[in-house]
């Protein structure tokens, strides 16, 4: 039995668990990313349970598909590149996010401001790292003029906005439904369909997880009540059959199997299938459905969760970051040693950014305060009640 997540851990450590969780999930993940849990157990004699290396060893400069990348010894990737980011978003604008702070404020941190990028071992703008359904949001808000609600029109659908949306639903923290709207405002820019859908219930969940006395189930539950569509249906049929497990190990094919009817993708993640990506009311992406699965197979333990994601294996950097940040979001701690390796090797202060966003979120909420209660005093006034 797994231990059970910290329920009363107050916001702050909510918020770095969220944060430091999602960081250090993407980073176990990126280096079996895009392979098979048969293949990972090959290349490493066994399950992942830890940082490990590039898949290909010293020749990752050269390796395909994955050069100049140097995914492995605990280098983080584009998933908590993008999360960095839109934290600086909210230290800057220092109130609820939109469509519009994307194209305002992010699109300008991508292209503008160079930052050490681990995978590339040097500095460089972001931009020249982000993949391209990321760089989309460059080429449409800032080349194509698009309206920013809804310039995320057109872009292949994938876990893209999904795989950053961890600090929407930390400002939100304990109100699923509020955090849930904001994200799906702000992945207006970037995605449409069941993206951007996943990224209003990515949100969603860890806004439910920072709920005192939260549970995997009532995250769960949360999500079914907000997720629309394909979406809702593939983490209902997920976490049903993640119900159903106590270990990472026994779940791995029947979650796969679970989720297969709404993943576009296919069974060979490096060669997408004809369908795969393109906006569908019926599908989902197939990384938020498995990440909520292994929360329930880890009754919320952190590393049971993230292990679980990152020996999944396809695109399991962001299935771990997602997992990682809603465990860490329910309380249960990151390991000490995982995430000072990965703050080391990467060269990121991985609490910087969750101090911040803590303070931010305080300030948000003082003003939601006041206007909800500016918008009581003037209902009040119409004859409604007091």
């Amino acid at each position: 039995m797994q231990p059970e997540p910290h329920q009363n851990a107050p916001l702050d450590e909510r918020i770095a668990g969220a944060l430091v969780g999602a960081a250090v999930g993407d980073a176990l993940g990126g280096p079996v990313e895009g392979y098979s849990p048969e293949q990972i157990l090959e290349r490493h004699g066994g399950r992942v349970h830890g940082v490990v290396g590039p898949w290909h060893g010293d020749d990752w400069r050269t390796a395909r598909p994955l050069a100049p990348y140097h995914k492995g010894d605990g280098h983080v990737t584009d998933d908590t590149l993008m999360t960095h980011a839109l934290v600086r978003v909210y230290a800057r604008v220092r109130d609820h996010l939109d469509a519009y702070a994307i194209a305002d404020h992010l699109v300008p941190d991508l292209m503008t401001e160079p930052r050490w990028i681990p995978e590339l071992e040097t500095e460089a703008l972001p931009l020249q790292r982000i993949f391209l359904a990321e760089k989309w949001l460059v080429t449409r808000l800032h080349y194509g003029h698009a309206d920013p609600r809804e310039a995320g029109t057109g872009n292949i659908v994938n876990c893209g906005a999904a795989m950053y949306a961890a600090p929407v639903g930390l400002v939100n923290a304990a109100d699923p439904r509020a955090a849930y709207a904001e994200a799906l405002d702000v992945a207006g820019a970037h995605q449409s369909s069941y993206g951007r859908e996943a990224a209003g219930v990515l949100a969603a969940a860890v806004a439910a997880a920072c709920t005192p006395g939260a549970s995997p189930d009532s995250v769960v539950s949360a999500c079914l009540a907000l997720a629309k569509d394909g979406t809702r249906a593939a983490i209902e049929r997920v976490c049903e059959e993640a119900a159903r497990h106590t270990d990472f190990e026994s779940a791995l094919a029947p979650l796969r199997e679970a989720v297969t009817p709404y993943d576009t993708v296919g069974p060979d993640y490096r060669a997408p299938s004809l369908g795969a990506r393109r906006p569908s009311r019926l599908h989902a992406v197939e990384e938020l459905p498995v990440a909520l699965g292994m929360v329930l197979v880890a009754r919320g333990d952190y590393r049971h969760a993230v292990l679980g994601a990152v020996n999944y294996g396809r695109d399991c950097d962001s299935i771990a970051t997602m997992a990682g940040a809603v465990a860490g979001a329910l309380g249960s701690p990151v390991p000490e040693e995982w995430a000072k390796t990965v703050a080391e090797a990467s060269r990121l202060d991985l609490w910087e950014p969750a101090a911040t966003l803590t303070a931010v979120t305080r300030e948000i909420f003082a003003k939601d305060v006041a206007r909800r209660r500016a918008h009581e005093r003037a209902f009040a006034s119409l004859g409604g009640p007091e």
